[in-house]
């Protein structure tokens, strides 16, 4: 006696090697680039307590029309704030230009948007440096770190968000 069950996948089988030869079944498609990127990047993996870590942000426009607007935060992560023996904070904020780098316009360090001197064009990036200064009397063997997220609006009415985006952590370490 012939299973139900066989009959049923023989049946499945050959309706999916009909969609296939008639072009209907589904294809694999490349993955498109993500419209906007942002990475991070620090000048030392280590300091030593009075010291000063620079931290680059890059947004990168993957997308084919203008980014039009940021909103960007950064927040120190969990781990970060279970140290209170940790003392720094961001002491300046400058975006690279073509002329040279200028101070930053947005709002301060924890809302970095305004800063990227929107627009972006399509194939372009914008790097903010943020100057992390860490405190003579910090805490050592302790690691600073912090999380980004970002909202970009292009001029075709599209948008993206993402996060969240961590940066390299930094190390105080004991001179």
């Amino acid at each position: 006696m012939r299973s139900p069950l066989m009959r049923r996948l023989g049946l499945g089988a050959f309706l999916a090697a009909v969609l296939a030869v008639s072009g209907l079944a589904p294809t694999a498609t490349a993955v498109d680039p993500a419209p906007a990127e942002l990475t991070f990047a620090t000048d030392s993996a280590t300091t030593t307590p009075g010291g000063t870590v620079n931290l680059s942000m890059t947004l990168t426009n993957h997308h084919t029309h203008d980014v039009w607007f940021v909103y960007q935060t950064i927040q120190p992560t969990w781990l970060t704030t279970q140290r209170p023996d940790l003392k720094y904070g961001f002491a300046g904020c400058t975006l690279a230009t073509a002329d040279g780098a200028t101070p930053c316009a947005g709002t301060g360090p924890a809302d970095l948007g305004g800063n990227y001197g929107t627009t972006v064009p399509p194939g372009r990036s914008r790097t903010v440096t943020l100057k992390l200064d860490i405190a003579a009397d910090s805490g050592c063997n302790g690691n600073i770190g912090f999380y980004s997220y970002f909202y970009a609006e292009f001029s075709d009415s599209t948008n993206v968000s993402g996060g969240p985006v961590f940066t390299p952590v930094t190390r105080v370490l004991c001179a």
